[in-house]
């Protein structure tokens, strides 16, 4: 059968758009990929990025899960050292008791901001070091064998909402291996260790209570559109986007000043992020995304549909999804 797809949704904030506006748009992208058979939706925790409106991830995906029916919803994921594990066992504890059977848990242990805005989420800089401590306590609230003496979460005590761990480095792999949990691999923009980290995870992995065998999911970007042409024209304002959002110091800049920006060593910063891209019309996707797959020996793909629009990002889930599905049985 077809590997399944998902999708990764960055809540992205267009110029001109409000933080609303764009949560509409999430909805309407979570919607869309429930109807074409997308497995999950995924939000990402970010902080102090005005292009990005996925922060508060537990908040989104409760609105998004109200407005949903099927789909599975989850944090893709949840920056864990910026947070009390009892605090995250509790928000999707109870949105798994809203939404039974449709929450995901995502872990990462980057802290998704920079050093100021670390401190304003009086975020302790060693508490990565705790990151698989955490994990290990977090899971415990979620299964009813809490590790605090006298301490449950409620709502989440025997919610059993499944953990995954997010990497984009052998840590991460070496992580999920031990505790037998699933590794969901950023290949969509940190590509560089992909396939020594997804090969030393299914090696070393060890079965668990959620999980009897490795389980990967990989990160890619797609844009399908309907002719090449719009396609290479969106891939192009992904990359002005990347470039300003990453080194536009906060300025909104144009697309002249874009361009620049690319000329210089963030052009090639840019295209490394953008390594694993499936960008064209569906018939070009279809192969990128295939011989992806290959590449990172992967159970699963989560996309992040780069179309700048969210008209565009919506046609390209359809598309993405039409494209998958005709593709023969292993």
């Amino acid at each position: 059968m077809p590997i399944p797809l998902s999708v990764l949704d960055l809540a992205p904030v267009a110029r001109g758009q409000s933080v609303g506006d764009s949560i509409a748009a999430s909805v309407a992208l979570a919607q869309r990929a429930e109807e074409a058979g997308y497995r999950r939706v995924w939000y990402a925790e970010h902080h102090n990025m005005p292009s990005i409106a996925s922060s508060a991830t537990s908040v989104l995906v409760a609105h998004v899960a109200a407005h949903t029916r099927t789909i599975r919803l989850g944090a893709g994921g949840v920056m864990l050292p910026n947070h009390s594990p009892l605090t995250i066992a509790e928000q999707f504890g109870t949105l798994a008791s809203v939404h039974p059977g449709r929450i995901d848990l995502g872990l990462g242990r980057a802290p998704g901001s920079d050093q100021n805005t670390m401190y304003a989420l009086r975020r302790d800089a060693a508490s990565a070091e705790r990151f698989p401590q955490d994990v290990l306590e977090l899971q415990g609230y979620l299964t009813g064998h809490s590790r605090v003496p006298g301490v449950q979460a409620v709502p989440g005590r025997g919610t059993n909402v499944p953990l995954y761990v997010l990497g984009s480095s052998m840590f991460g792999a070496s992580l999920a291996a031990a505790l037998g949990l699933p590794y969901a691999f950023a290949s969509h923009f940190a590509p560089q260790m992909l396939e020594p980290a997804v090969a030393a995870y299914r090696r070393d992995f060890h079965p668990s209570e959620q999980l009897d065998a490795p389980y990967v999911i990989a990160g890619v970007n797609a844009i399908a559109a309907d002719t090449a042409e719009d396609a290479r024209t969106a891939l192009q304002a992904t990359r002005h986007r990347l470039a300003v959002g990453l080194f536009g110091q906060g300025r909104d800049l144009g697309d002249e000043e874009a361009e620049l920006l690319l000329s210089s060593g963030a052009g090639r910063h840019v295209d490394t992020m953008l390594t694993h891209t499936a960008a064209g019309t569906p018939d070009d996707v279809r192969e990128q995304l295939t011989a992806f797959a290959r590449l990172a020996d992967a159970d699963e793909l989560i996309v992040a549909h780069q179309a700048p629009t969210a008209e565009a990002r919506l046609r390209s889930v359809t598309l993405v999804a039409e494209a998958m599905a005709a593709v023969p049985a292993a």
